[in-house]
This record gives structure tokens, sequence and C-alpha cells, in this order.
């Protein structure tokens, strides 16, 4: 039997997979508005770099992080980070928020589309959430011959790499998908095989794609 491929949708390349990048990112903002805030909030890694390109001030605030990845770069790029949430999907976040974070002035760095609506949860407690979105992200067209070959596990590591693989390809019953998360997990069409990765990372997905091959042989 041929060996299973293992096809990563992140731009980000690693080893052991075959890079098939579903998204691309655009900055929206020439300039950030800090001046309401005392606290910043980054949902994902793509955030953080993307206001590192508009205006590196904004180490100059502490940063609730989501996700491990977030910290990372925030911690790599001179950003301190006050909060990095156990639990980070939806309605949880916006309860961690709500308990821990009440009385900062909180701004929101985002993307253009986010799979949860934090600030109108948020509203509901009268809590006010100030965001921003500074960048995009656009879905990659690709022919059908770069459609993953059959028994192929598939890594989607966010909700948008679920919706640009399905407008380009349609899904074969061979394939596995590997989902970095919950919040992903939601986005997947039900008739899907999928397994989670044990933690919120693009390594632990390619590790769980290694011990799905395993299982397989």
């Amino acid at each position: 039997m041929k060996k299973k491929e293992i096809y990563l949708l992140s731009p980000l390349k690693k080893e052991e997979t075959i890079s098939l990048p579903m998204i691309e990112f655009s900055i929206l903002k020439k300039s950030i508005d800090f001046s309401y805030c005392d606290t910043l909030m980054f949902t994902s890694k793509q955030a953080v770099v993307s206001a590192n390109e508009i205006d590196k001030s904004w180490k100059n605030y502490p940063s609730i992080a989501i996700g491990k990845a977030t910290k990372s770069k925030i911690e790599e790029l001179g950003g301190e980070v006050i909060h990095n949430p156990k639990k980070f999907y939806g309605k949880e976040l916006a309860k961690d928020i709500k308990e821990s974070f009440r009385d900062k002035k909180i701004l929101y760095l985002r993307p253009e589309i986010v799979s949860f609506d934090s600030k109108a949860y948020l509203a509901k407690s009268y809590i006010e959430l100030k965001e921003q979105i500074i960048y995009k992200t656009s879905c990659k067209e690709y022919p059908i011959d770069k459609k993953p070959s059959k028994n192929s596990i598939i890594i989607f590591t966010s909700p948008s790499t679920i919706h640009c693989f399905f407008k380009n390809f349609e899904w074969d019953s061979t394939y596995i998908a590997v989902l970095i998360g919950n919040a992903t997990k939601e986005h997947l069409p039900n008739y899907c095989e999928y397994v989670v990765a044990d933690e919120a990372l693009i390594d632990a997905c390619i590790r769980k794609a290694r011990e799905l091959i395993v299982g397989f042989q």
C-alpha cells in the first residue's frame, strides 16, 4: 500500500508534510489607535505579526494571548503576556475575560472574520471590548491536479483553512482530517472523518498524523 501523505494547509512549512497553504494574509491598517486601551488581546499568531508590522509600540502594552503559538510569538517579538488561558474557545474565552479583566480597557487586534463574536457576547454583561481589524485572510486558488492524493491525512489549522480547502476541492472518503482544536472542528462537514490534536499547535497536529500512519501500518 502507498504510504499515506500528510498535507499541511497552513502557510507554515514543516518537515514530513506536503505544503498546501490554503490561506494568505493582507494587512488592512496603516496605524493602530492605542488611545483607549491598557491591555491588548490577540487570538492568533498572525495578529501579532501584523501588529508588529504596523506599529511596534504594541509591545508597550501587556497582552492576553489566546493559544500557545500566539503567546510564543508575542514573547519572541518582545511583548509581555499577562494571561494565557487554558480554555480559549468562544464562550469560554469571553467568560474568562468577564471574570478576570472586567476593569481593564482591552483592545482586541483581530482579523476581518472571526469564528466567535466576543465583543457581542461580552456586551451582554456590560463589558466593552474595543476592536480594531488589522488584517484579513484570503483563500488561495489551486488547479484540480493539486488535490491531495487518496488516503491522505489533511491537517487543518483554522476554520479558514477548512473553508478555503472546500472552495478548491471535494472531500475524498479516504481522507482523514487532523484538526488543531475544537473551534476548528465546528467548521468541518459532518461527513469527514477526523481526529483532534492533543494541543492547539501545528507540531501536535503533525504528531497526531504520524500516530495515524503508524496505526495503519
